[in-house]
């Protein structure tokens, strides 16, 4: 109980601890003696020639102890039952596909995300967008809300942004993935976009997983920048268990003292999450690395460790583009970057 804010122990809860603190130390001399007495048994077997086994040690003594306590029905029911994650293997063992429109994400045929880190028009998604229709892809990605460092910079075209990548997509025939940070962008977006994409700046926003995971829309979930494996499986946890089935992870690099690439790419995560779960993981290869120079032997990596898919960033004229304007792939360059893949024989 408490007083004035002060944490007061009732004399039952001090009796118990006194009465455990007593059982503790009865036991540790027992140990102790036990730990003696086997010694003592040792020196005279040795004495009298006797080949018969060693007494039991304490190490061994205390696994048949926990052992015990296991199979005893009183403890099992106040030992806590270990819960299968909805994301993992345990749980389903079969990869989840994940298919939208003629596109399918996840089995055995990866796939490519391609589009511009901001929709800036009509005229420069559209662009792309054919480009790379007629390349062969069939998702498109683009930012309509853009979670940007410094508040002066380019937010996005929000609401206006996301009607043009459906005015885009309904003409070209392709599938959308755009980001949504709050929400409150939900109900919005769901009226433009095919799949939601959750940040890595939002992949610790548990109110936003909550209320995607409500909905029925396929969702993309990045690692957040210094997220451990662990942490990012949560994440998804909380959409799978709020009733959404269709998600995806993105493995798109961590924050490390590494300074030659934006972020570090840990490649290590795409065959450990395809072991441990049983979704859809695909590798940003823009974010993860910033370098044009690098991305191709980066998704050539992601792909032979089993990735689902690769994302890249795509803008008609990235010198002007208003943001990540170094890292995006002009539309030469990315059919250098396509081809690239295709000849490794890693993608078709």
């Amino acid at each position: 109980m408490k007083k004035r804010g002060v944490l007061v122990l009732s004399d039952k809860w001090k009796q118990l601890i006194t009465q455990w603190d007593g059982i503790n130390q009865q036991l540790l001399d027992l140990m102790n003696e036990r730990a003696r007495m086997a010694a003592e048994i040792v020196q005279e077997k040795n004495k009298q020639g006797i080949s018969q086994a060693e007494p039991v040690g304490n190490q061994q003594l205390l696994k048949e102890l926990a052992t015990h306590s296991l199979a005893n029905p009183e403890i099992k029911k106040e030992a806590p039952a270990e819960r299968k994650l909805l994301v993992s293997r345990q749980h389903k063992s079969e990869d989840t596909v994940i298919q939208v429109n003629h596109t399918k994400i996840g089995g055995s045929s990866p796939i490519i995300v391609a589009g511009p880190c901001s929709i800036e028009s009509r005229d420069q998604l559209l662009t792309v967008a054919a480009a790379m229709r007629n390349a062969g892809i069939t998702v498109l990605r683009g930012g309509a809300y853009k979670p940007r460092t410094s508040p002066y910079d380019f937010q996005g075209l929000g609401e206006e942004g996301l009607q043009i990548m459906k005015e885009v997509a309904d003409e070209t025939g392709m599938v959308t993935i755009s980001e949504i940070m709050s929400p409150m962008h939900i109900d919005t977006a769901a009226r433009y976009i095919d799949i939601f994409q959750i940040g890595a700046r939002n992949m610790h926003n548990f109110d936003l997983l909550k209320a995607v995971g409500q909905t029925q829309k396929p969702v993309l979930l990045k690692r957040g920048l210094s997220a451990t494996l662990e942490e990012f499986v949560f994440a998804a946890e909380y959409l799978l268990s709020s009733g959404n089935n269709q998600v995806m992870l993105i493995e798109r690099g961590i924050r490390t003292y590494e300074k030659w690439t934006r972020n570090t790419l840990d490649i290590s995560a795409v065959p450990i999450l395809k072991q441990e779960t049983h979704l859809p993981v695909l590798v940003d290869v823009t974010h993860a690395t910033g370098r044009k120079d690098i991305m191709l032997p980066c998704a050539k990596a992601a792909l032979a460790a089993g990735a689902d898919g690769i994302m890249v960033e795509v803008h008609p004229n990235p010198q002007v583009a208003l943001s990540d304007a170094k890292q995006q792939l002009n539309l030469d360059e990315f059919h250098t970057f396509l081809q690239g893949l295709r000849d490794s024989g890693l993608y078709r």
